[in-house]
């Protein structure tokens, strides 16, 4: 296990156990796979109009370096990799580290992964960096951003998600998905979710600002989308000062 305060090992070992069911798009991690493509489409957007890419553009980030945080078993890390990035993802269970090396190699992408957290990336500077669902299960936000705003190239993009600290999200994140089994159980602590003034908070004393906010909501008939409510879950763009 790295050394990285901000790693609870507790998380660390409840999503190492699902690694190996990770690319399964009807295992554990059936709900990742379904909010992939509005994280991606969010990201997408994000990217084009910061650097002004062409939108029909299928390689944007070629010459950029990406970082994906909390990578997971790889499921965003791999399409910043198709999209022309040089990625690292990082992630504090090696197990799903292994699971994503090996998953690369089938894939044929060439990414970088490394175990651990924001210290095994120190020293290192990245163009645009994403941390999908993760915040809310470090040991310390605060230093978490601060590694992550420490590791943002002059220039970058910061793009963060994570549950917003509402009955909405109580009722659906944990009362229901987790309660149902659609996410495994004891996946989420509630009263870690971030409400956006508070992420926008951290982000601020780290030396970043909130330039976007967007909400993601789900509906049983057509899935994950992206909406100005953020009640549920939301994404949050953020750039240095």
């Amino acid at each position: 296990m790295a050394s990285d305060p901000s790693i609870l090992s507790r998380e660390a070992v409840h999503f190492g156990a699902m690694a190996g069911d990770w690319w399964n798009p009807n295992g554990s991690s059936a709900m990742l796979h379904k909010l992939n493509p509005v994280r991606l489409g969010y990201i997408r957007a994000a990217v084009d109009r910061h650097w002004q890419f062409d939108p029909t553009a299928r390689r944007p980030l070629a010459g950029k370096r990406a970082l994906d945080m909390g990578c997971g078993a790889g499921l965003l890390t791999e399409p910043l990799a198709r999209l022309g990035a040089e990625v690292t993802g990082v992630d504090a269970a090696p197990e799903n580290i292994a699971a994503a090396s090996a998953h690369a190699v089938q894939s044929r992408l060439a990414v970088e992964y490394r175990a651990g957290g924001t210290d095994v990336i120190t020293g290192s500077l990245f163009d645009l960096i994403t941390c999908m669902e993760v915040i809310e299960h470090v040991a310390d936000p605060r230093a978490f951003v601060a590694g992550l705003a420490n590791a943002l190239a002059p220039g970058g993009l910061l793009i963060l998600s994570t549950p917003n600290r509402t009955a909405l999200s109580k009722l659906a994140i944990i009362t229901v998905a987790e309660g149902l089994g659609q996410i495994p159980r004891g996946t989420h602590d509630w009263d870690k979710f971030l409400t956006p003034d508070e992420l926008q908070r951290l982000l601020a004393g780290a030396g970043l600002s909130a330039i976007d906010t967007r909400g993601i909501s789900y509906r049983p008939g057509s899935g994950f989308a992206l909406t100005d409510d953020l009640n549920l879950d939301y994404l949050m763009t953020a750039v240095g000062r």
